[in-house]
């Protein structure tokens, strides 16, 4: 097993490298490309991630990487890193200030270590296996609210897969607007995760998410307090694709709601 505090001293290390980069990148205008008709990127995702994978191979040479712009290195190593070097590229192209840095690391598909930066905020939130979460250094712990009823949610739309039957979650939204005591979209999967873990949000669901959307925000809502499970209930997996994250005392009622 490695020994995490180094990998904890590269994942911070790796935030520091970009987060100027990142902000310097907010109040100018960005060259933005598509990766598909809804989809986009812009050069600071691809900097950025640049600039995370350059600290990573330094000390770790031989990991593999999964990051949203290069794709996958080593796909075969028995570490791995899950990159995503701007959650809420929309927002950020757009100027709306709600965005971050998420960084997983995986031991044979098991998360050892999470950390996810907002820049705006100069919030970092960290989990590490068995050891809890945190925000800034302060110890994390979801909500204690007993039912949907009264709970706070909050969802995202995949754009790219608007016209997908199996990816629509508007029918979800419809079912739990109707149950909850509101929703909330914010645009990026990583921090509505870690807004789980804080308590501020109740519960968290979308469809069609890839493995750096959740990596780092999956492990941090565990190691919280909450329950994290696909959509019909059994254990995520990066390559689950849906989730659903909640503080647990809600968390068979979301499941049911997506079951109907």
């Amino acid at each position: 097993m490695r020994d995490l505090a180094k990998v904890r001293s590269v994942g911070r290390a790796a935030i520091e490298q970009v987060r100027p980069l990142i902000m310097a990148g907010f109040d100018r205008r960005l060259t933005i490309s598509y990766k598909n008709e809804m989809d986009l990127v812009t050069e600071i995702d691809l900097a950025s991630e640049k600039g995370i994978v350059a600290i990573i191979e330094e000390s770790f040479p031989g990991d593999g990487i999964l990051g949203e712009e290069g794709g996958e290195v080593r796909s075969e190593a028995e570490y791995r890193w899950v990159i995503d070097p701007l959650d809420g590229t929309t927002n950020f192209a757009h100027h709306f200030p709600f965005f971050c840095i998420s960084i997983g690391f995986e031991q044979k598909g098991v998360l050892q270590y999470g950390i996810i930066h907002d820049p705006i905020r100069r919030q970092t939130f960290e989990a590490e296996k068995g050891k809890g979460a945190t925000l800034n250094g302060e110890p994390l712990q979801v909500s204690k609210t007993p039912k949907l009823s009264a709970a706070l949610l909050c969802t995202g739309f995949a754009a790219a897969r608007r016209d997908d039957p199996e990816r629509n979650n508007m029918p979800f939204f419809d079912r739990f607007w109707k149950k909850c005591h509101g929703i909330r979209r914010t645009g990026s999967a990583a921090l509505d995760l870690c807004y789980v873990a804080t308590g501020a949000l109740d519960g968290f669901w979308e469809l069609g998410l890839s493995p750096w959307d959740t990596a780092a925000g999956s492990l941090i809502v565990r190691e919280a307090g909450g329950t994290v499970t696909d959509r019909d209930g059994s254990p995520h997996t990066l390559k689950s694709g849906c989730i659903v994250a909640s503080n647990g005392l809600i968390h068979p009622e979301m499941i049911s709601t997506l079951a109907i």
